[in-house]
């Protein structure tokens, strides 16, 4: 069992998942600090600083200044503004994500048509084509007309 195991993890798959998995995490960090902190501020000089996050419906029939104030008073909070932050924030990562990932296939392109690859030798070799559905059923009829 502990060989199938180490077979397992010594498989291709495996480490190259580990790998993703790894650069993956560190990667949303980064986008994460380029949202936060590089984006966030800018959108926030357009909109006048204004911040959904503060917004809120306090389920009570009280009053509160702040989601903080509500929260410490114990009462349930509808916080509306947080879904929002959220919802932008979602888009401006997705963005952020669409354009690296276009960035890197430009780049992919570039050096696949700088440094062609060569064919598989492993892949099987390209069968010729049969003949085609109209030419079966001209051959089907033609033997036919020979046995009237």
């Amino acid at each position: 069992m502990l060989k199938e195991f180490r077979d397992f993890i010594a498989r291709g798959n495996v480490i190259e998942l580990a790998v993703g998995i790894i650069i993956g995490a560190s990667f949303t960090a980064i986008v994460n600090s380029l949202v936060q902190d590089l984006i966030n501020p800018l959108i926030g000089i357009f909109t006048g600083g204004v911040d959904f996050s503060n917004l809120f419906i306090a389920l009570s029939s009280e009053s509160f200044s702040s989601v903080a104030a509500a929260e410490a008073e114990g009462v349930a909070v509808f916080r509306y503004g947080a879904f929002i932050t959220a919802v932008i924030n979602f888009l401006i990562i997705a963005w952020v994500v669409f354009l690296l990932v276009k960035g890197v296939n430009k780049v992919k392109e570039a050096a696949a048509r700088q440094h062609p690859r060569a064919p598989e030798p492993d892949a099987p070799p390209v069968s010729p084509k049969g003949p085609t559905q109209e030419e079966l059923l001209a051959e089907i009829r033609d033997i036919l007309k020979g046995r009237a």
